[in-house]
């Protein structure tokens, strides 16, 4: 953390000096009330919503508390409040900064200032590291590192509360690459599933739809959002820019890595719903997507995907007459999918189309869905088209 970090939920200084009024002073010693042990300020590491962060040396003598900390200061103990209470909740937990120290401090104008000793993470924050190595991670290590941070997430998620602010900023990069999740100042716990309203957060990091205003209430699935993206960014090697779902498909990893990131940064109404999710996804081995039969086109209901050796009004036509109903795109009623070439544009690869994914998260639902290609496709539609010219009853699809 010797650069200098970028905010919360607010913006942090690029420089390291303090914007407003110094909370603690270069080579301040600073007594905690409830451990009795010293701290030395030694230097400025970032500032933003929370207050100031600053790297601290410990002079009493610890055998639980390492000589090299962050010290964090407020005035405002709100968030120290939730700060302190989470790091006593996953305490010991191997991927959350830990809280070694939490106690108000009185100033000698009577004023308190709020103040948490924490794991010093000697990389920096997440967007620090990746501008300063300029590189991405293997996949392998961005798969192992983010299932480090749904870990922490999860058991929030299961609790009932949303972190709400998993930037690269608030992810720190601590000894041999280990990923670990820090700041809780703006958890909140959601009474139900619903959510929470969505009041304070980071603007940068929040989803569109957040921002815009069009869904009140941050979810679960919100929190998966932003795990997405930091997971896109390790990949890209950069956490300058939020991730576009238009990038996903030049990434350079699998095509089941990219469908992942393309869901959770996508569609909000069809991201998966919590960490717990997320977790299965990525230790799940992808899909299959094979085609499947059928005896009859007649009560389908059904969607075209890719691009048809024949003009797709032309096989809607085929269709119609056959029995089936045509959708535009997947939904709980449908029944059958007609594939055709990938289109080399779409989100994650041969198999990550927009309507494939989406076909995969109803399978996964329990929707029983079937695959044909074109040429079983057109052998339907003729069959259909022959039994009409003789007059030959219909046999209802399976």
């Amino acid at each position: 953390m010797n650069d200098i970090s970028k905010a919360t939920t607010l913006a942090r200084s690029r420089e390291g000096r303090v914007r407003g009024a110094a909370l603690l002073t270069h080579r301040q010693v600073v007594t905690s009330p409830e451990t009795r042990l010293d701290y030395r300020i030694e230097s400025l590491l970032g500032e933003g919503g929370f207050g100031q962060a600053y790297l601290a040396r410990r002079l009493s003598y610890s055998s639980t508390v390492p000589e090299v900390v962050a010290m964090k200061a407020s005035e405002h103990i709100d968030g120290w409040l939730r700060e302190a209470y989470f790091g006593q909740l996953l305490d010991g937990h191997p991927r959350a900064i830990r809280v070694f120290d939490a106690f108000p401090l009185t100033r000698s104008d009577g004023s308190v200032l709020y103040c948490l000793v924490l794991e010093y993470a000697r990389h920096g924050d997440l967007r620090a590291h990746l501008a300063r190595t300029g590189k991405g991670w293997t996949e392998r290590m961005a798969r192992r590192e983010i299932a480090g941070i749904l870990e922490v997430l999860g058991k929030l998620h299961r609790g009932q509360m949303l972190h709400r602010d998993l930037t690269p900023m608030n992810v720190f990069v601590c000894e041999n690459g280990c990923l670990k999740l820090g700041d809780f100042g703006i958890v909140r716990h959601q009474s139900d599933r619903r959510g929470v309203k969505a009041k304070t957060l980071n603007p940068w990091a929040a989803p569109s739809e957040i921002r815009a205003g069009a869904a009140p209430k941050w979810q679960a699935r919100d929190d998966v959002y932003q795990v997405g993206q930091l997971l896109g960014m390790l990949i890209k090697g950069t956490a300058k820019d939020r991730i576009r779902t238009a990038e996903v498909r030049h990434f350079l990893c699998t095509d089941h890595l990219k469908e992942i990131v393309y869901r959770c940064i996508g569609a909000r109404s069809k991201r998966y719903e919590s960490a717990a999710e997320l977790i299965e996804a990525l230790s799940q081995r992808p899909a299959e997507l094979r085609s499947g039969r059928l005896k009859t086109l007649d009560g389908a209901r059904l969607v075209f995907t890719g691009i048809l050796a024949r003009p797709r009004v032309e096989a809607a036509r085929a269709a119609r007459r056959a029995g089936a109903t045509i959708q535009s795109a997947p939904t709980a009623l449908t029944t059958v999918v007609v594939r055709g070439r990938p289109n080399p544009l779409q989100a994650a690869g041969r198999d990550g189309g927009v309507k494939l994914i989406q076909i995969k998260r109803l399978r996964e639902k329990g929707q029983r869905i079937t695959l044909l290609n074109e040429r079983q496709f057109w052998r339907l539609a003729g069959l259909a088209r022959a039994r009409a010219r003789t007059g030959a009853p219909r046999t209802r699809s399976a």
